[in-house]
């Protein structure tokens, strides 16, 4: 199916199968992508990369098929490999916020994809308050940090304030707070 005729429609495309995106995630999972990519675009201000939002395709393996994903969130820093709607370099990192028709395809397939493209940074992010970092090391995927969200100031786990910073980008920081601010 051509980009023209899927316009409007958000799907992915995973070893010649078409997955529809729909129906849309809940309102949670769109607050976390927004709360996660204004900070990276402000942090992106005077910069050469570029911060994508559920609207791209990443074409994760363009030598071998046209297979592609809908990155929930996405930085790209090579210019050259954007074109029309869709994306074939090596983003700089990822995150997907998991919704019950794609956590699954979200925790594997992608993240394999992911990891075997060489994205030095993939967040998963759970609208329940669960963030896990994965970074690669040696070509294989680790789970650097993995937060469970407690916001409560007088349980002696808090860890709201806890701030979390990109790879490749020291300067992009955020807390768990500003991660799922506003999500209840």
């Amino acid at each position: 199916m051509e980009s023209a005729e899927r316009e409007g429609r958000k799907d992915e495309k995973v070893d010649g199968v078409v997955y529809s995106m729909s129906p849309a995630p809940n309102y949670r999972h769109s607050i976390i992508n927004n709360n996660i990519n204004t900070i990276i675009k402000q942090g992106l201000k005077n910069s050469l990369c570029l911060v994508f939002m559920e609207n791209l395709e990443y074409k994760y393996h363009p030598d071998i098929n046209d297979d592609y994903f809908c990155p929930d969130i996405m930085i790209v820093c090579g210019r050259k490999e954007l074109k029309g709607g869709a994306y074939s370099g090596v983003p700089k990192f990822i995150a997907e916020t998991l919704s019950p028709s794609t956590a699954k395809r979200d925790k594997t397939i992608k993240k394999d994809a992911y990891e075997k493209a060489g994205i030095e940074e993939y967040w998963i992010v759970a609208p329940n308050g669960i963030l896990e970092i994965y970074y690669l090391v040696d070509g294989k995927y680790v789970l650097e940090q993995n937060y469970i969200l407690q916001a409560d100031q007088e349980e002696a786990d808090y860890n709201a304030d806890i701030t979390i910073a990109l790879r490749a980008f020291p300067n992009i920081t955020m807390t768990l707070k500003d991660v799922f601010e506003n999500v209840d």
